[in-house]
This record gives C-alpha cells, structure tokens and sequence, in this order.
C-alpha cells in the first residue's frame, strides 16, 4: 500500500466542542481562580511585603519574626496540608493551580490561533507543508504583541506584594510617588523579560524538566495516589487511537502511568476519551481518575476520599498541621499591634548617662497616636523631647529623655506608654546617679 493510500485509509472523526469537557471547564474556572486570587490577596490587604519595614503584612498588620507563633505556626500549617494534598491528590497542583502551567497552556493556544499547527498533512498526497499562518508576518506581529502584553500585565501581579495598589497606580500612569523606589521601572522591565522569554519559548519545557517543585511532590506519591486509569477492555480500539496521547502537552502516555512519572492530573486526556468515544456512540471513555490500588473494590475507593482515611494515611503531618493551626490562632489572640522599648542613649556627662531612647513601633497600617508618661523620677529632674507620637502608617519613632541634676543614688523608672484606643505598655528601668546635688 502506498503512503498516499496509508494516510487516506486512516479515519478521519469531527470532535464536538462541547462533549465531555467538564473537567476542562472546571481546570479553566480553578485556573482562572488561581489568577484572581493571586491578584485579590495582595490588593485586599489578606498579605503582602513591606519593603521599606522589612517584614510582612497581614491584614494590615505587620507580622515580626518576633511573632513566633504566627510565623511557625502559619507555614508548619500550611507545609503539612501541602504535604497532605501531594500524597492525596498527586501532582494536580501543576495541572490545575500552577501558574507556569497556565501560561504556557495559553501560549500554546495562541499560538495555534495565529501560526497554526506545526505541519500541514494532506490526504491527497501532496506534500507536508508548514502551517500558512507561519508565512504571514502580521500573525507573528500580533503574536508577539499579545506575549508581550501578556508579560507586561503578569509583571505587575509580583509588584502588588510589595507595594499597596495605589502606589502601582502611580507606578502605571507614571506619576511622582515618595513610596517608589528610583530602580522599580529596571526591576519590572526584567520581571517583563524574563515572563516573555518564558512565554514564548521555555513554556512546558521548565515543568517537564527544570521545576524543582515537581520533584517535592513526587516524594509523597505512592500507588494510593490519585492518578489516571485506564480501561483495558477495548485494546483493538486502543491501538487504533492516539487521540488521548497527542492531547497530553506533557509527552505522558495516559494509559500507562507509573506512581512516578511527569503525569500532572489535568485530566486533558480524559476529556479527549470522552469526547471522540462518544462521537463514535461506542459509550464512555476508557480514562479516569482512580484512587486506590488497582482492583480495589468500589467500597474501598469510597473509604479512600473519607476525610478520616486521608488523616490516617499521614497521621504526623495531620498531627503537625493541627499543631501549627493552634499556634497561628493563638498567635492573633495574643498580637501586639505596638512595640517600644527604651534604650540607653550612651551620651556621657561626666560619667553620668543621663539621656535613654524610648523607641516605638507601630505595627498597624493605619493612623494612631501614642502618649508617654514617665514615673519615678522627681518633678523638673527629666524633660521628654515630646510625649506623643503620632503615625500615619507603620513605622518607628524615637523620643529622647534627659534626666537631670540628681541627687546620687539607683532611681526605678517606669515609662509608659497608651494608645488612642485605650492598650498600654511597660517598661522599667533603674536610672543610677552618680553626681549631682
């Protein structure tokens, strides 16, 4: 048989849009979710990063590493319920959540819109030819134009952790802001960069072969793990088939997976199953998602998604994540939203310190005012260069007091200090004179 006569003897079938793409249609809402969330959590106010202060911000509020229990007790948290998920779920993290992914996915489709596929096969023998799309510069223009603007709007996502929306806005329309850094315009034109080289040439290359992350969750799949299964009761059918490999982006051959392999559960194979056994009304697909050993019965895949089983089949890391929940609520019950202390100010008088820094922090990104009273000395013997501090955002003030002409001898102090919504501090110190009167 000739090559002409090969290729048109193979059949050819019309894929109907719009059967079996549930769980497409779910991947694309979880994605775009992804997207939006990434954007809502920054602008909200949920967490961001300071810059300037050097610490993180949730819900307004700075967050020091001297916050023990919120720090270890958020990320213990969340490291477990990752680790909980991988060992649950797989990879679906990369198929359904991950940016990268995501991005490369739309390149791809863009691409194919504008250039084509990359070859052209005729079944009437003439010729493999490249797509025509590939020939006409106005779709190469366009196609860069769309990467480059698609870099442009996803450089800003990273900008809106470290500084509040407004202050992207100047940073957009080109305003004068206090709040920007003179090098932000080189930082984000890098950002741009390196997203449109990303874009338009590295795509699934980074998660088949370079991210770092895929090799963390493959440490926690074994062959209870959720994973595609494929029905091995029509292998004729099978052999004549390749639709639900050419549909895999990631090279994965769906119907035979192995517990480690680049397999990132997106499901795209099982839509395309679906879709081309249907069209030929020969039932469903003969790929699913399964959980569970092969051969289990329906009874034990059932007690394979009970929450009580997930617990059970990682009993340390629902033990730490339980630990590390407690820390963190117990970390926001007990938050001081202000900080001072008072330090000596190392300023000798003849061998008499008398000045001390009280230094306060306001941990809250909102105005306040804060007023400070000092006990222990006598009338007209200190003087406070002021005894209000009043913020506009978070940050630091220092107020000076000088202590004087006292007579010798160890004086206890205590300074105070209130804010205007009612909470107070301590602090005390013993003052030693040593001349004087």
């Amino acid at each position: 048989m000739s090559g002409q006569e090969i290729l048109q003897s193979i059949p050819v079938v019309s894929v109907p849009a719009e059967s079996g793409r549930r769980i497409h249609r779910a991947r694309r809402a979880v994605q775009i979710g992804t997207l939006i969330l990434a954007i809502l959590i920054p602008v909200s106010g949920l967490f961001r990063i300071d810059p300037v202060e050097g610490a993180f911000v949730v819900i307004d509020r700075q967050i020091w590493f001297s916050d023990f229990n919120l720090v270890v007790g958020l990320w213990l948290a969340i490291s477990c319920l990752l680790v909980m998920t991988y060992s649950l779920v797989g990879m679906a993290f990369c198929g359904w959540v991950c940016p990268q992914n995501s991005l490369s996915e739309w390149a791809d489709r863009m691409t194919r819109r504008w250039l084509g596929k990359r070859v052209e096969v005729s079944l009437d023998g003439s010729p493999v030819r490249l797509s025509a799309g590939k020939n006409k510069a106005g779709h190469w223009f366009v196609l860069s134009i769309a990467f480059l603007a698609m870099a442009m709007a996803g450089a800003l996502i990273p900008l809106l952790y470290f500084y509040p929306p407004d202050v992207i806005w100047s940073f957009v329309s080109f305003r004068d802001d206090v709040r920007l850094a003179p090098s932000l315009y080189w930082i984000y034109s890098m950002f741009v960069l390196i997203l449109w080289v990303n874009i338009a040439f590295i795509r699934h290359f980074w998660c088949r072969f370079m991210c770092v992350y895929r090799i963390w969750q493959h440490a926690f799949k074994t062959r209870e793990t959720l994973r595609i299964q494929h029905d091995a009761s029509h292998p004729d059918e099978c052999a004549r088939c390749n639709y639900c490999v050419t549909s895999c982006f990631i090279g994965v051959d769906p119907r035979n997976t192995e517990t480690y392999d680049a397999c990132i559960n997106c499901g795209e194979c099982i839509t395309a199953c679906s879709q081309i056994r249907k069209n030929r009304k020969t039932g469903g697909g003969l790929l699913r998602f399964a959980l569970g050993r092969d051969g289990a019965s329906k009874e034990e895949r059932k007690h394979m998604t009970n929450v009580g089983s997930i617990m059970s089949r990682a009993p340390g890391a629902a033990a730490l994540a339980a630990i590390g929940l407690g820390m963190f609520v117990w970390g926001l019950w007990s938050y001081e939203d202000y900080h001072f202390s008072v330090y000596r100010a190392e300023t000798l008088q003849g061998g008499d310190i008398r000045d001390y820094r009280i230094s306060i922090a306001n941990k809250l990104y909102h105005p306040r005012t804060m007023s400070v009273t000092v006990e222990g000395l006598p009338e007209g013997h200190f003087k406070l260069t002021q005894d209000r501090a009043s913020f506009m955002n978070a940050g630091r003030r220092d107020i000076n007091l000088h202590i004087d002409d006292l007579k010798k001898g160890v004086y206890p102090v205590l300074v105070t200090v209130r804010s205007d919504d009612g909470q107070k501090q301590f602090y005390r110190l013993q003052h030693l004179a040593l001349g004087g009167e």
